[in-house]
């Protein structure tokens, strides 16, 4: 392929990827407004809106509530149709019809959610705010070095809520030409993989912070090694689902898991929005 086609190649897909991401938001627009009369279908909707919105402004998300459409809900519209409507009206069978062939794409679009957030920003753990000031308290200003940094999300949260902490921000951005992470970085991004981010600060920080290492990768149980054949007292704290969605399976299978209350609390109100059940972890 010439530079000429793959300019025009490149073009093709950057256009259709943003008239991709412009429907899901447009998507749930129309659905807020189709759905205005079920507060609890508008709470979703209006909760992942003001999530795009914030993030849109350079600014961390707040935590979501689970993005699952209430069980009750076709009966709860059968009821409030049948309420407006007598029993032969036609328009009553309209509007129930479109209500009913809406949800299921509704459902869907906010099950997708964590995939929007992927293909937009780059975001794969969803670092809300909250999150970030809890997480914050538990390394009370100390040193930290983030490999796998992405986009630098973790990052730049805690250096906003402390500028005078230290922190190194890394990332081997190898998934440049994959997806959109490492392509919209909210901080400046340090281009080292994990085990080199590590070598190279181990002597200076006291926490590790890894968020969403892949699970088709070992260099997240290589850095578990390095922590522990070290000798500084360094602190490991992982981001992602145990035996799940994220990290090998060697890291899980030989990872000892530091429980603590402050962690305990931290990740009761860090309830994920979807089925991937994220946590923090301190490991050893």
């Amino acid at each position: 392929m010439n530079p000429k086609q793959r300019k025009r190649l490149k073009k093709i897909i950057k256009t259709h990827h943003q008239i991709k991401t412009n429907s899901y938001i447009d998507q749930l627009t129309d659905y807020r407004n189709l759905f205005d009369a079920f507060p609890p279908v508008k709470y979703l909707i209006n909760n992942v809106l003001e999530s795009n919105r914030l993030l849109q402004n350079g600014l961390l998300p707040q935590p979501l509530p689970k993005l699952l459409l209430p069980d009750n809900i076709q009966d709860s519209i059968f009821a409030a149709v049948q309420a407006k409507y007598p029993a032969d009206d036609p328009a009553g069978d309209k509007i129930w019809n479109r209500y009913v062939a809406a949800l299921p794409k509704l459902d869907q679009l906010l099950r997708n959610y964590r995939d929007y957030l992927e293909s937009t920003y780059g975001m794969w753990s969803y670092t809300n705010s909250l999150f970030i000031k809890q997480l914050s308290q538990l390394v009370n200003g100390q040193p930290v070095l983030e490999v796998m940094a992405g986009n630098g999300y973790i990052s730049k949260g805690l250096k906003n809520l402390n500028p005078e902490q230290t922190i190194f921000t890394t990332d081997s951005q190898d998934w440049l030409d994959e997806n959109e992470t490492g392509k919209h970085p909210v901080t400046t991004i340090e281009p080292l993989d994990a085990l080199s981010a590590f070598d190279k600060y181990k002597a200076t920080v006291k926490f590790v912070i890894m968020s969403w290492a892949p699970d088709k990768q070992l260099t997240d149980w290589q850095l578990l090694q390095a922590i522990r054949t070290s000798n500084e007292p360094i602190k490991l704290l992982v981001i992602g689902e145990q035996n799940g969605a994220t990290n090998s399976k060697q890291f899980w299978q030989n990872v000892h898991i530091v429980t603590s209350e402050q962690i305990d609390h931290i990740n009761e109100q860090f309830s994920s929005f979807d089925l991937i059940n994220e946590q923090l972890f301190q490991c050893e």
